[in-house]
């Protein structure tokens, strides 16, 4: 028999505070030249950064969303700015979740038009459905410099 333990949501996760700041470093993109491998990689490792953050926090319930989201702004900012420099930050206030991925460069991030068959452009269609799921909004500031999302925190965290 096998059995599942939920993790309980540390107190602490109940009060307003940082729950991770990281910043990768990129090689500036070049319009119409792709990822470079390395660069890519960083967003494999931004994601399990975030992933394990959440499970110290007693949040895994988010993971999955919140590991979608940091990926998909995260290779947004790498795509479209041309930054040398990506930041991450999640913090606890109010009740939600506050994801911020900030390149420094302006431009606010604007969901694509991509038809049926193109392999790119949903990206930001997707963190919009997937954070107004979780009762939350995403958008953009500083001239496009950061884009933010929030969630509302499951009900067992707001306890």
């Amino acid at each position: 028999m096998t059995t599942t333990s939920v993790r309980t949501p540390h107190a602490d996760v109940l009060r307003d505070r940082d729950v991770m700041s990281e910043r990768i470093t990129v090689q500036p993109r070049k319009q119409g030249v792709g990822l470079r491998r390395e660069d890519a990689c960083r967003v494999g490792a931004m994601r399990r950064i975030a992933a394990a953050r959440l499970r110290h926090c007693g949040l895994e319930a988010l993971s999955d969303e919140v590991t979608l989201v940091v990926s998909e702004l995260v290779t947004n900012a790498l795509l479209h700015s041309g930054t040398a420099e990506v930041g991450v930050t999640m913090a606890i206030q109010d009740g939600f979740l506050t994801i911020t991925v900030t390149d420094g460069m302006s431009g606010a991030a604007v969901p694509g038009l991509a038809d049926g068959d193109a392999e790119s452009g949903r990206g930001l269609d997707i963190v919009e459905y997937v954070v107004k799921e979780h009762g939350g909004a995403w958008g953009t500031c500083e001239a496009g410099a950061e884009t933010w999302c929030r969630f509302a925190l499951p009900e067992e965290a707001s306890r």
